[in-house]
């Protein structure tokens, strides 16, 4: 009897890491798995993970697929892996962690990201020589971070990782990444796909950094087999391969079907991100949108927004809710939430760049504070500043027929409405929910068939296996649209009059 071909999809975010085991011949998810990650934090802006705990969640999360009965480990032909983008995974010669991983949302190197902009000539500088800015979020500034406050770590530092390439590296040993994840390191020329020196001898004009760059490949290769000892431990066959993988963005871009120019994605994650695939690269003179690379060989320009779900979350827990109770409690207020206005920088903010901003509930009347109103404000103001980032990609000529909605927030059929409202277009849900994991599973394809000698498009595949829960589809409510641009005009407002305050 002829086995199945099956792929697993792995997703490592912020909080978790997400599983699928995918079918090629069925399209179906044969399973699911999913375990958390910790974090160290302050107040200071620091968010750090040890990387450990990634490969800890994965061991977990692959062995809980394989151990399903209706799958088989000798089927698994691929591997694909998705990974948190922006955090910096520092090894020593001898390829061990050196300290824990900054990650996206640490906004500690803030000062780091204006010497770098300064070394490398100014903002419009930057711009020119990577089509990025230098933003807190990006790797760069992290790798300075560590010279001036780690020098001893630093002087150990033999190779820089992302968070998706060290999980590659767990499994096959090979050091290596892809265009698309490497192009929001900020060292990164996304116009011609390469590594900057200008920006890496910004950063230190030693030299050594560019010694300290993983090999850099296409997105359909493989980065390699996974290692024989893990082979064994999974109970998979030899040679499975690990495809290139990519950052989170640019994964769930291919669960979503973002292939092709014309679909524009937003994920209500823990940030929040709006992303387009383009054939050519869009840049932002202004450098608020991000010019990333995608990663199945174009670009994806894309705007991020660091605080989403975080909102929500931080309402429930002050309140005291689960997710029903803060979706019912939302459900009750009125579209604009009676004059409550949240601005939600809870952690800073990338989109606009924010870095020492903060969280801020206005328009407080004895008769409005009320937990209805918080709780639709947190969501209407989170959508809010992802509003300011739709704004910044129309500005790049990216205007959206149809907005296919992912993250954790989608779920909510309150939310997707308010969304559809606030962006004024319809709104759509993937079927599947894990769009990362999916879209990891989706590249593991894409590569094991190019290995194979077969041509097949990314725009094939995603056409075969991404579908859209055409039924639970939204369409915007003229008069909640009307309403929600006066309110949007008033965030402006509010957002450009607060900013002296920061600091």
């Amino acid at each position: 009897m002829v086995g199945k071909k099956i792929f697993i999809g792995i997703d490592s975010g912020t909080q978790g890491t997400k599983g699928v085991v995918f079918d090629l011949a069925s399209g179906e998810i044969l399973a699911e798995s999913y375990a958390l990650h910790g974090m160290l934090e302050d107040n200071e802006g620091k968010r750090e993970q040890y990387p450990e705990w990634w490969i800890v969640a994965c061991e977990k999360v692959i062995s809980d697929l394989v151990s399903q009965s209706n799958v088989n480990a000798k089927d698994v032909e691929a591997i694909g892996v998705s990974g948190q983008q922006h955090g910096f995974v520092p090894l020593d010669k001898d390829g061990e962690v050196i300290r824990p991983a900054k990650l996206w949302c640490d906004t500690s190197t803030t000062a780091q990201c204006e010497t770098i902009t300064k070394n490398a000539g100014g903002p419009a500088s930057v711009v020119n020589a990577i089509g990025n800015s230098v933003a807190a979020g990006f790797t760069a500034s992290k790798v300075l971070w560590l010279a001036e406050n780690e020098p001893e770590n630093y002087d150990k530092l033999a190779t820089i990782l992302l968070p998706h390439d060290y999980i590659n590296y767990w499994l096959t040993g090979e050091k290596k990444t892809e265009c698309g994840d490497a192009s929001g390191t900020a060292y990164f020329d996304v116009a011609n796909r390469r590594w900057s020196d200008k920006l890496l001898m910004a950063m230190d004009p030693s030299g050594k950094l560019s010694d300290c760059l993983p090999e850099l490949i296409e997105s359909d290769l493989p980065v390699g087999s996974v290692r024989p000892e893990l082979a064994k431990e999974f109970g998979f066959k030899k040679g499975v391969l690990v495809s290139s993988g990519g950052g989170d963005n640019m994964i769930a871009a291919i669960g979503t079907g973002n292939v092709r120019p014309g679909v524009v994605t937003a994920s209500l994650g823990t940030s929040g991100t709006i992303y387009a695939y383009s054939d050519k690269p869009v840049i932002d003179s202004e450098g608020e949108l991000a010019a990333f690379c995608s990663s199945t060989g174009g670009w994806l320009p894309l705007v991020c927004t660091m605080n989403v779900t975080i909102a929500t979350e931080l309402t429930k827990n002050l309140l005291e809710l689960n997710t029903a109770r803060l979706n019912s409690f939302a459900e009750r207020a009125n579209p604009g939430s009676d004059g409550l206005l949240l601005l939600p920088f809870f952690n800073g903010e990338r989109t606009p760049a924010l870095p020492d901003s903060r969280a801020t509930l206005y328009g407080l009347t004895s008769a409005n504070y009320t937990p209805d109103n918080v709780c639709r404000s947190a969501m209407e103001g989170a959508t809010f500043g992802l509003r300011y980032g739709l704004d910044v990609m129309r500005r790049q000529g990216v205007n959206p027929s149809e907005v296919r909605l992912v993250g954790g927030g989608a779920k909510s059929p309150l939310w997707r409405q308010i969304v559809a409202d606030i962006f004024g277009c319809p709104v759509v849900r993937p079927m599947a929910a894990e769009a990362g994991a999916l879209g990891a599973a989706i590249q593991a394809i894409w590569c094991y068939m190019h290995n194979l000698g077969e041509n097949i498009s990314m725009g094939e595949l995603t056409d075969r296996y991404v579908i859209m829960d055409e039924a639970r589809g939204l369409q915007p409510i003229s008069a909640n649209v009307e309403l929600y641009n006066e309110i949007y005009e008033k965030y402006l407002k509010l957002d450009k009059a607060l900013r002296p305050v920061y600091a």
